[in-house]
């Protein structure tokens, strides 16, 4: 088994994604027909990036349609690399950005159409780093904050409207890899980020205005992790589920919602397999899906998903197509 807690190196060679505004979703464009199980196509919802295979880092991707069923791998566009921050902009597109290579970590970003179609690399904006996370603020724009380079950082970039990453905001927060953000309240314009390590395990949360200004840290409640993975469901909400432990525990199933205003709650009891590094997103209008990750107690890339409810109830896992992979990075996409 690899060194779990040569946290460094480990995320550097070796998962806020983030949800809708608050419109439904139109399927006036049925054009991704993928194993609906029913009698017409279905569009694209969300999109699973990248990530880290048996075989190596992939830059393949796996659409998620209205029913929360994910589709076969597609070919990947641009670099490979996984541990990047993913979120939506512009109300249906997403942008993937961040992230660690072949090579070492990196700065480049990629948008995804309403379609799910990636874009070549986009140059890079920002410090380089991976184990950075993502979400939406405002509507309509996102915002990818704190990761690992050569130390723990706590700098965010804002991405506008048109998928425009922005140089580096100056550090607010304590600076820390691995955690995980989502939208949540009634307008669905602020956001969260929670969890990770910054040389310990850390609960604090940090609320994103609808301007996307990053407040400092507040306390936060549940199980100290990181590489956990964060939704929005129901109308106005989001949950966080999955990650890794300290003390030897290892990885973990357990869940967190969040409220309206950003109050993370205690621990749920765990549905699924208990991994790390699993992606997810938002599908349906109104809710969610993780899919893949890793588990160490037997070193196994998964290629399994669980559902979230329209009132945050995860259900057991199922086992989806496409490789299996970890580290995965996730938005949803489409008009709300």
């Amino acid at each position: 088994m690899r060194d779990l807690y040569n946290l460094h190196s480990f995320y550097s060679n070796g998962k806020s994604s983030k949800q809708l505004n608050n419109r439904r979703k139109s399927f006036g464009y049925q054009v991704l027909g993928f194993g609906s199980g029913g009698g017409g196509a279905v569009a694209a919802n969300g999109i699973l990036f990248g990530g880290e295979t048996a075989a190596g880092k992939t830059a393949a991707t796996n659409l998620v349609n209205s029913l929360g069923v994910i589709a076969a791998d597609v070919a990947g566009v641009g670099t490979a690399r996984k541990n990047m921050s993913g979120c939506e902009y512009g109300n249906d597109k997403g942008v993937f950005s961040f992230g660690a290579t072949a090579s070492g970590v990196t700065a480049i970003s990629s948008t995804v159409t309403s379609l799910g179609v990636v874009s070549s690399d986009v140059a890079a904006v920002g410090t380089a780093r991976n184990a950075a996370a993502g979400c939406d603020y405002g509507g309509d724009k996102g915002i990818a904050a704190y990761g690992y380079a050569s130390g723990y950082l706590a700098v965010s970039n804002k991405i506008s409207n048109s998928g425009v990453v922005a140089t580096d905001t100056g550090a607010v927060g304590t600076a820390k890899e691995g955690p995980v953000a989502t939208e949540y309240s009634a307008n669905r314009d602020k956001g969260i980020f929670t969890y990770g390590h910054s040389g310990s395990y850390v609960t604090g949360r940090n609320l994103v205005s609808n301007v996307g200004v990053v407040a400092s840290d507040a306390a936060g409640a549940g199980t100290a992790r990181l590489y956990t993975f964060a939704c929005r469901y129901g109308s106005d909400t989001g949950i966080i589920a999955y990650g890794y432990v300290s003390g030897g525990t290892g990885v973990i199933s357990i869940s967190n919602l969040i409220s309206n205003t950003g109050v993370v709650a205690s621990d749920t009891g765990g549905v699924g397999t208990a991994r790390y590094g699993v992606g997810a997103c938002e599908y349906g209008g109104d809710k969610g899906i993780f899919a893949y990750g890793y588990v160490t107690a037997t070193t196994t890339f998964t290629n399994i998903s669980n559902l979230v409810s329209n009132v945050g109830v995860v259900a057991s896992d199922t086992v989806c197509v496409g490789t299996a992979k970890q580290y995965v990075s996730a938005c949803s996409l489409g008009i709300q």
